[in-house]
């Protein structure tokens, strides 16, 4: 039996209790199948086909000194002692990923993904927390094992066609971005002004990522991006450590020699280009713009300026994708809160207590939700045409009317929405985003492979050359009294449509697919059966966007997370009782589906006092820590 378990192990890339040698990467188990999402796709000229989505996935925390029935607790970190830590992952400790799960994790893309997604978004974290005073992590291990992750993409989304070509960014099949985590260098959060020895190391690490004409600028600070969809649509991977609250080698983005200061003014520029060519963007980062009462992930003043960028160039941004956290949530970002002269340095932001607790963090978002409004109005709604409109002008203000004036109008153009997904790490259960947009019309265009047209990203000018020709442009500070000491981003033209982030168009985001690996079923069923081991790992859906009447998101606009919001600020259920506010049976342990059919009106007894929940909150936050908590422990945890 032993050797059984240890010939298991090994084929599965983990160590055997007692074995202190790091394990390799091993060779994916079998050949991709064929999926079949019965969606129309659009084809690329150059043979490519889009499919209309794209995977997100975050924080592997690759360990390759993990051992399996190892303990979990804080002194051990899975490397050593004897416990419960499972063959594919410790569920819900503070333990990294076994490089097993790694493995199991990209056969599983190999055999589920790989022919259905059109790129693919990594939000960075790639190498194991150093949590072992026993085995303090090195420079050399951190690019190991970022390296490591490279050669697992390049397996799984490789060209095999390519043997003769001498152009490592024409090696992948579909375009890759990644992102630097606050684990990937050393100390970690600690990023210092560029170019340094991270970006200088990470610039041949990801050579098969970063487009060659923006090499030099990614070494200069680490942010780059990809035209993904050539034309179309551009991913921007921003190193989200230079606006790091918790980064003591910078200082904000107020000061023009900051590196967060240069960054933004990057973006600006680069972001006024794609809009020139009529292309749009998804922003990407690990560290995800946080922001509550008592809970700031970002400096204040990055905050703000990234908010504002945000507001003037709604016309061009898609969505913007986080990591980092390890919960499954989502965030606004209020343009109403933005204030000059925090961005500009002159009035000091006022410090905030740092909240520890994921409980705390999410109860703080709802209580800011609650002052949204209660009910807001549908898009479609027949009295959203001209004669409605027309005819009401004469009334006192309609609640409809104050309903739009509060979030910023028919489209919510108040806010802006940032997603952030759970990781793959097991601090609840491994989990991956797949996110579907709308492609018609989007084929007829060059392949990725052949036109990779200049966006005049490609030619390094020096700042100062570029504000010179933005200084040019129409000032756009007039909504403010003083003109501030940096130049705001031209807004939308007046003419033109909400973005792609506000009403539903080509490339507008339309739903997701959660995934998720139950470690505790599967590590069970290994350890039962051990032969059959190969078969036991597996991601399934957790929910869908588009079958999900809890959520009830008929779309990703700003708007439907405006209203998803608005409704998990809701404290006490309305008196109207929707589908979203019933009774939920307190004895199901039903996981995952997020239909309704998962729940059932709790029959009460005569004279018992009926207690009514808001279930969307309740959801919410089942669905941030992966379905891996039950009902009693959130009621527990959250009152």
């Amino acid at each position: 039996m032993f050797w059984r378990l240890s010939f298991t192990l090994l084929l599965l890339g983990v160590t055997q209790p007692g074995s202190s040698a790091p394990t390799d990467q091993k060779p994916l188990l079998s050949e991709p199948a064929a999926v079949d999402r019965g969606q129309t796709e659009e084809s690329l000229a150059g043979g490519r086909r889009l499919h209309g989505r794209f995977l997100h996935i975050t924080d592997f925390h690759p360990d390759p000194f993990y051992k399996p029935f190892s303990s979990t607790g804080s002194d051990d970190a899975c490397h050593s002692g004897t416990g419960e830590a499972g063959v594919f992952g410790a569920e819900r400790s503070d333990c990294d990923s076994p490089i097993s799960l790694v493995n199991a994790t990209f056969q599983w893309l190999n055999d589920n993904l790989k022919d259905s997604i059109d790129f693919i978004v990594w939000t960075g974290d790639s190498a194991r927390h150093d949590n072992d005073e026993a085995l303090p992590r090195t420079e050399d291990q951190v690019v190991e094992m970022n390296s490591f992750l490279v050669d697992k993409f390049v397996e799984v989304f490789g060209k095999d066609d390519n043997i003769n070509d001498t152009d490592p960014t024409n090696d992948l099949i579909i375009p890759i971005v990644p992102n630097f985590g606050n684990n990937d260098i050393l100390p970690h959060n600690i990023f210092t002004k560029g170019p340094n020895r991270w970006t200088r190391r990470f610039s041949h690490v990801w050579r098969k990522f970063i487009p060659e004409e923006q090499k030099h600028g990614f070494e200069r600070g680490g942010w780059f991006f990809v035209e993904v969809i050539p034309q179309k649509l551009a991913v921007f991977s921003l190193n989200t450590l230079y606006f790091f609250d918790n980064n003591a080698a910078v200082d904000g983005c107020a000061r023009r020699s900051e590196p967060g200061y240069e960054q933004m003014e990057w973006l600006r520029i680069q972001l006024e280009f794609v809009r020139e060519r009529g292309m749009k963007a998804i922003m990407m980062g690990h560290v995800p713009p946080a922001r509550t009462e008592s809970k700031q992930s970002w400096d204040e003043t990055c905050w703000q300026k990234y908010t504002l960028w945000m507001q003037q160039y709604r016309d061009v941004v898609v969505g913007s994708l986080f990591g980092h956290m390890n919960i499954e949530h989502f965030m606004l970002q209020d343009f109403d809160e933005i204030d000059m002269k925090v961005i500009t340095g002159e009035v000091k932001p006022r410090k905030q207590v740092k909240l520890q607790s994921a409980a705390d963090y999410l109860t703080e978002l709802r209580y800011g939700w609650s002052n949204l409004p209660k009910s807001i109005p549908g898009v479609n709604d027949d009295s959203n045409s001209a004669s409605s409109i027309k005819a009401s002008k004469s009334k006192k203000d309609t609640k409809k009317e104050r309903s739009y004036k509060k979030i910023g109008g028919k489209w919510g153009e108040r806010y802006a929405a940032s997603l952030v997904t759970a990781s793959v790490v097991p601090n609840y259960f491994p989990t991956l985003r797949v996110i579907e947009y709308n492609s018609t019309g989007l084929g007829a265009q060059a392949s990725l492979a052949s036109e990779r047209l200049e966006i005049r990203r490609n030619k390094e000018v020096e700042l100062d050359g570029l504000e010179t020709r933005v200084a040019k442009e129409e000032d756009t500070s007039k909504r403010y009294k003083k003109k501030p000491k940096f130049i705001v981003p031209n807004p939308p033209s007046k003419a033109a449509p909400p973005g792609p982030a506000y009403s539903p168009q080509p490339l507008s985001w339309t739903r997701y697919t959660q995934y998720y690996a139950n470690l505790t079923q599967i590590n069970a069923a290994f350890n039962s059966s051990i032969e059959a081991s190969k078969d036991l790992f597996n991601y399934k859906t957790e929910y869908d966007t588009k079958n999900d009447r809890i959520f009830g998101l008929e779309d990703l606009t700003v708007r439907s997370f405006i209203g998803l919001a608005s409704r998990i600020g809701q404290y006490e259920p309305s008196k109207d009782v929707t589908s979203a506010h019933e009774d939920f049976d307190s004895g199901d342990d039903t996981e995952g589906s997020g239909d309704l059919s998962t729940y059932k009106k709790k029959k009460h007894k005569k004279h018992r006092k009926r207690k009514r929940m808001n279930k969307v909150w309740y959801t919410f936050i089942k669905r941030a820590f992966v379905s891996a908590k039950d009902e009693k422990e959130l009621k527990d945890q959250f009152s």
